[in-house]
């Protein structure tokens, strides 16, 4: 335990509590607090450790002996946590990965920073994942693939095979993405949805087969640009 790297999480919402579990018992870090940004820090300690204000982070948490993960979910499109992302890395950070012990990650799987994988996932051979991706739990990503920066892929989704899925895309519950297919930046694929077809930047897409709405995914999430 005293030999794990020390590590702060960026945020302290759900997905900041589940991050703290998986990081203290799952992997070779160990969570010693949390930062959020000064507007929205309503208390003072998460699990008995601090939550510092955002902007003062390098004070209490020095980058030099902390590496640090951002848990946002995908407010925004992915919004808030790129800018948080970005952020810490412009303070100097190296930021962190988790890879579930029981996921499945081929060897030659390529991995940006800022990854959560969580449990159940398959990723298969000579697959690309960008940074700042989370994997929820039970996805299946197809060899060959490419998932781009700032991506939400939530949990029991099918990318299969020589995909490509843009930056800051959001992927529903049990949907569905056919081989040889491009999903373009922005994107929002609907829970349960079917995409038998490459799609266009900034749509919305839901059912089987999967068509595209009339709101932009952006007007969607209230994204600020």
């Amino acid at each position: 335990m005293n030999n794990k790297k020390k590590l702060v999480i960026i945020g302290d919402s759900s997905f900041a509590q589940i991050a703290f579990e998986y990081f203290n018992h799952d992997s070779f870090y160990k969570v010693v607090g949390f930062a959020v940004e000064e507007a929205f820090r309503t208390r003072d300690t998460l699990f008995d450790l601090p939550i510092v204000d955002f902007n003062r982070i390098t004070s209490h948490f020095p980058y030099q002996e902390h590496d640090a993960f951002v848990a946002i979910s995908y407010l925004q499109l992915n919004r808030i946590r790129t800018r948080l992302y970005l952020s810490t890395k412009d303070k100097g950070y190296k930021l962190a990965n988790y890879i579930s012990s029981k996921a499945f990650c081929w060897s030659n799987v390529k991995l940006g920073e800022n990854v959560f994988i969580f449990e159940g996932n398959t990723v298969q051979p000579f697959v690309t994942i960008g940074n700042n991706v989370i994997l929820w739990s039970g996805n299946h990503i197809g060899h060959h693939s490419n998932i781009k920066d700032n991506c939400f892929i939530s949990s029991q989704v099918v990318v299969s095979g020589h995909c490509e899925v843009g930056r800051n895309c959001f992927m529903g519950v049990n949907s569905t993405i056919a081989n040889n297919l491009t999903i373009a930046d922005d994107c929002f694929i609907g829970m349960g949805a079917v995409v038998a077809k490459s799609t266009q930047e900034n749509n919305v897409y839901k059912g089987n087969p999967a068509i595209h709405s009339t709101t932009s995914a952006k007007r969607l999430f209230k994204v600020q640009e």
